[in-house]
């Protein structure tokens, strides 16, 4: 590792083409605002298994597996949700050969881990953090908790005020 704890020095492996190497470190992840709320991930700096392979020709093919939870409000009943994330992309970076073969998270020999870690942790979430998988969220009406007040509650239906008029009608 280089100095910045957020970079891994790849050249200082010295890998020859063929070559790979499986490195066990942390990452730090960052804390997310989605729809309004804060998610902190659990924990803030996760172990990771960073694999390295020196291609033929130069560059590198890239692998980082890692889970965290991620803290924060259930997008459906606002309690506490801590959902496990599991992380497992791969990058390539081979430098004369495009833009497609090209990774953002490479610079030289220094790979910038933390930014490559954040995206793919982001990469990763479901379109929603739920506490449970089946959380059946807030009632509409009242706003009580679904899941505590179970499948009995119920309200009156709402009458559509277009049709008020026709209920005033008397039929023989």
């Amino acid at each position: 590792m280089s100095g910045d704890p957020h970079d891994f020095d790849l050249g200082s492996l010295r890998l020859s083409a063929g070559e790979g190497q499986r490195i066990e470190l942390h990452v730090a992840l960052s804390p997310l605002e989605l729809g309004l709320e804060r998610y902190q991930p659990d924990p803030a700096r996760v172990p990771a298994m960073l694999e390295i392979s020196c291609m033929n020709g130069g560059g590198y093919a890239l692998r980082i597996r890692l889970q965290a939870a991620l803290r924060g409000p259930c997008m459906r009943c606002l309690q506490e949700a801590a959902p496990l994330m599991t992380v497992d992309a791969r990058e390539v970076d081979r430098p004369s050969s495009g833009e497609e073969l090209s990774s953002p998270y490479v610079d030289g020999d220094t790979l910038h881990i933390d930014a490559w870690a954040n995206d793919a942790f982001v990469l990763a979430l479901p379109a929603q953090i739920v506490c449970r998988e089946d959380c059946a969220g807030l009632c509409p009406i009242c706003a009580i908790d679904l899941n505590e007040a179970g499948p009995e509650h119920a309200h009156e239906p709402e009458l559509d005020p277009r049709w008020a008029k026709l209920r005033e009608l008397k039929l023989d």
